[in-house]
């Protein structure tokens, strides 16, 4: 069975680090988030003083910066996932906080932060065998990947899944503020110059509104079969 890349894109709170995450458990992929790296260079960002109190951001301040950044990930031992590293420390629950969330997007959408994470996720996928997920794995980073998913979900389920997902956490959530949130970062992710978010020409288009958990799996197994026999 040959190896492949798989380049799975979509909205926000789409679900899609954890279907990456065991898509690559069950075939033996590496997995790489590349959402929780632009959310780690944001709290960098955060605790850097970039963003003036209006939430505007000092981009030549963030530039001199960037190169003192540097991310690598770290194997869980309990779950056996990769988990993301911001010189040295570890900072994946740091980096799930709405405070971040509510920052990420316009960090994301600076072109010379992309530039130096992009080149970073197609040394990544150099050997073939990943799962990479993100808002322009298929279109920029990997736009030959033999495997293209694109996902989406209503606004409304997906800050729900969200909420829950922030409670189950013990961390403070209101429902209207995470929707208001996705609503945002789907209009700037959609909108931004650099890269915007968009579905791949040959993107496979996975609407898992009302899906469970289970159909997913079994959609996904079934897409990854066909591409991995041609």
């Amino acid at each position: 069975m040959k190896k492949i890349v798989i380049a799975i894109d979509g909205f926000s709170s789409c679900g899609k680090s954890t279907m990456a995450k065991d898509l690559a458990r069950e075939v033996g992929y590496i997995y790489v988030d590349t959402g929780a790296m632009y959310r780690a260079v944001t709290l960098f960002a955060m605790r850097n003083d970039v963003f003036d109190a209006e939430g505007n951001i000092d981009e030549t301040r963030l530039k001199a910066l960037l190169p003192d950044v540097k991310l690598t990930f770290q194997l869980n031992n309990e779950t056996k996932l990769p988990e993301v590293c911001l010189n040295g420390e570890n900072v994946e629950r740091y980096i799930r906080t709405l405070e971040v969330s509510q920052h990420v997007s316009p960090i994301a959408a600076l072109p010379f932060v992309r530039e130096k994470l992009v080149e970073q996720q197609q040394a990544m996928g150099n050997e073939k065998g990943i799962v990479m997920d993100g808002r322009d794995i298929g279109t920029v980073v990997f736009p030959n990947a033999e495997l293209k998913i694109f996902v989406t979900a209503s606004a409304e389920i997906r800050a729900q899944r969200r909420f829950k997902e922030l409670e189950t956490k013990g961390m403070p959530a209101d429902f209207d503020e995470i929707l208001q949130n996705v609503e945002q970062r789907d209009y700037i992710d959609t909108h931004r110059e650099t890269s915007p978010l968009r579905q791949a020409d040959d993107a496979l288009v996975l609407d898992n509104s009302h899906l469970t958990i289970t159909e997913q799996k079994a959609w996904l197994m079934e897409k990854f079969n066909e591409r991995t026999q041609e």
